[in-house]
């Protein structure tokens, strides 16, 4: 039976509330679990200590056992000093796209020209 930490959806319509569960990996994402092992409340803010609570050492048991934690999950335990950090590749995800490079162009030309504007008016008077 392949075993997966994941979240479990619960609370209303627009207001998100998660169970961090063990559960087997064909059960439905709601559906059945064998284990609450937390609580994840996305409406809080990043510093609060209610927004991610987890069991940690329940966690580790059922990662022993060889459940393997979804990659949200996987973050959160990053953050919690589980598991160790890992590199995630997206080099292109920082750098700007080509609209964007070309704005920026014009806009350098555009001050440059205004500087240059300026100076050949002082010069010629």
């Amino acid at each position: 039976m392949a075993m997966k930490i994941r979240l479990a959806r619960g609370g209303s319509k627009k207001r998100p509330f998660y169970r961090i569960v063990a559960a087997d990996s064909r059960m439905p994402r709601d559906g059945r679990f064998i284990e609450k092992l937390g609580t994840y409340n996305p409406l809080l803010p990043k510093d609060s200590e209610e927004r991610v609570k987890m069991d940690v050492d329940a966690i580790k048991a059922w990662m022993d056992k060889g459940a393997k934690p979804t990659d949200r999950v996987s973050r959160m335990l990053e953050a919690a000093g589980v598991l160790p950090k890992k590199d995630r590749a997206n080099p292109k995800k920082g750098t700007p796209g080509e609209k964007a490079v070309q704005r920026a162009e014009d806009k350098a030309e555009k001050a440059a020209a205004a500087a240059e504007a300026p100076a050949e008016e002082a010069s010629a008077e």
